[in-house]
């Protein structure tokens, strides 16, 4: 990966506002999350469920970075920047790099969980350009292998090209949901031996650079789209800078009985939220009172049963910029941002 120095710079003097809130004392960071986005997109993982393979010690004197003994070389040629190498310290590979990081006294990253997650809330120049890369080869995959499958193929079959083409372009296949017209309503369907039929679902999450991009896509046969993007367009106009999440998550659930599903839908499957470094940063709920800012990323995902709309977003100055697009996905316009539809089978 190429470094991106000024990028890096504003994310430590972010962190470095976080520790004064804490009289300046070390702050660990230890999550997928927080040092992935903290240097600049590192490949943190080796089994995408395990831990970290290095954590970050952020303290006055500058970045130390623990990083177990049998990945150092590799993270050193293949990941760091030139400077990380000076600032390394390996930790023998039965040792949890995190809790290195920790023996001395300091400031644990769940302590610290909300100021981090402001930290890292407005995309900085860099990261949005490696965010709007892989929305675009994220929702070309989906593009490319929907456009060639049949009603006759399996879930399985589906989530294996789809996961398979993922990789090709470098990226991590974090989830690969598929739904068939027999189990449509199921939210989160993992893949089954079952066909697709009349009508199917397929929803990725997909990481690179440690930047997630979360997509949902049908094939198949067509259904009234209006009354879930209308859901959608009422969580995105509450999604504002200087707005606050818990709000817009109540402006969007509440527009489900507007649109004429059941008020209490909502409470059928999470609606999404903020998105990043994190799936959800964090998954929006009546509790989660973040405030909102210029150039944050959204993955908002109303659905119900049989529908579903979701698409990762930037909220720029101008408006919303839709990360996940490929013009050659079918789309119709509401309320001025082009939206998709289902697509139809061999088109």
């Amino acid at each position: 990966m190429v470094g991106a120095s000024e990028d890096r710079i504003e994310k430590q003097e972010r962190v470095a506002r976080v520790r004064r809130q804490f009289d300046g004392s070390p702050l660990v960071l230890a999550s997928h999350e927080a040092v992935s986005w903290y240097l600049d997109g590192v490949r943190t993982h080796v089994s995408l469920a395990g831990p970290p393979v290095l954590a970050v010690r952020a303290e006055e004197g500058g970045d130390v970075l623990f990083i177990a003994d049998n990945e150092a070389d590799r993270m050193i040629a293949e990941e760091l920047l030139p400077e990380d190498a000076e600032r390394i310290v390996r930790v023998p590979w039965w040792i949890p790099p995190a809790v290195a990081a920790a023996e001395e006294a300091g400031v644990s990253e769940s302590q610290a969980a909300p100021l981090l997650r402001a930290a890292r809330a407005r995309m900085l120049p860099a990261e949005t350009a490696r965010y709007r890369s892989l929305g675009r080869e994220t929702a070309e995959t989906l593009t490319d292998v929907l456009s060639r499958v049949g009603p006759e193929q399996t879930e399985r079959a589906v989530a294996a090209v789809t996961a398979a083409e993922l990789i090709a372009r470098g990226i991590d296949p974090l989830v690969v949901l598929v739904s068939g017209a027999g189990r449509g309503a199921y939210r989160h369907p993992l893949p089954t031996a079952g066909v697709l039929g009349d009508r199917a679902m397929i929803v990725v999450c997909g990481r690179r650079d440690g930047l997630i991009a979360n997509a949902t896509r049908w094939i198949g046969a067509s259904v009234d789209e209006e009354p879930i993007l209308g859901v959608e367009r009422a969580f995105l106009d509450a999604s504002v800078p200087g707005a606050h999440l818990d709000d817009a998550f109540a402006a969007g659930t509440a527009a489900y009985a507007r649109f004429g599903f059941d008020v209490d839908e909502w409470k059928r499957h999470h609606q999404g939220g903020p998105t990043g470094y994190a799936g959800r940063d964090p998954r929006a709920t009546a509790s989660t009172t973040d405030l909102l800012v210029e150039d944050q990323a959204f993955a908002w995902n109303p659905t119900a049963p049989g529908v579903k709309v979701e698409d990762t977003m930037l909220r720029a100055s101008a408006g919303w910029e839709v990360l996940t697009v490929d013009e050659r996905w079918p789309s119709v316009e509401y309320e001025g941002l082009r939206r998709p539809i289902a697509r139809a089978y061999g088109v």
